[in-house]
């Protein structure tokens, strides 16, 4: 797809080193922990795991997780080199736990806005507020198991919330600084 597309991948503990580099090769860039759905590596081996990848390759790891669920992990993420949170951390009542760690640099993916429980156009604003780094916009294509998949106007509400130059760093240069470091 391009220099500029870059993948994520859940894999087991057991994967070996030369198969992170090969992956690395052909354009993936972080290592994905699927906790809301299951699937993917256990929680336990987070610390480990994201290091290793870090270390090996420079992927970041990447958390489809409920924030609500954020507090007791937190001190683990704290310490990672590395770390983003998918679709706005999912829920309203988690969004504190959430600007906690955007505050030490943890970073959010503002995608999936038809999965989330929460009042989207607040979770982009607070997370902006905190760090304007943080918000990393991704389509969520191909949306399988949203209530509503991705769309166009999921673009336009940045676009509309934000000024020129913010919504130019959270629909790109958010997601190039941390991908293409």
């Amino acid at each position: 797809m391009g220099s500029v597309f870059c993948g994520v991948t859940q894999l087991p503990f057991s994967v070996t080193d030369d198969e992170i580099i090969d992956l690395h090769n052909k354009g993936v860039r972080a290592l994905r922990f699927n906790v809301k759905r299951g699937g993917s590596e256990d929680l336990s081996k987070l610390d480990y795991f994201a290091r290793r990848v870090y270390d090996l390759a420079g992927w970041h790891s990447e958390l489809y997780i409920d924030a609500k669920s954020l507090p007791e992990i937190a001190p683990t993420i704290e310490k990672l080199p590395a770390i983003s949170i998918d679709h706005l951390g999912l829920s309203e009542e988690g969004l504190p736990h959430l600007l906690r760690l955007v505050e030490k640099g943890v970073r959010v993916k503002a995608t999936g806005f038809g999965r989330v429980e929460l009042n989207v156009e607040h979770a982009l604003k607070s997370i902006y507020a905190v760090n304007s780094e943080a918000l990393m916009f991704g389509t969520d294509l191909p949306s399988t198991r949203a209530k509503r998949p991705f769309s166009y106007a999921d673009i336009e509400l940045i676009q509309e919330l934000f000024d020129p130059i913010s919504a130019e760093k959270i629909l790109y240069q958010n997601a190039m600084n941390f991908y293409f470091k």
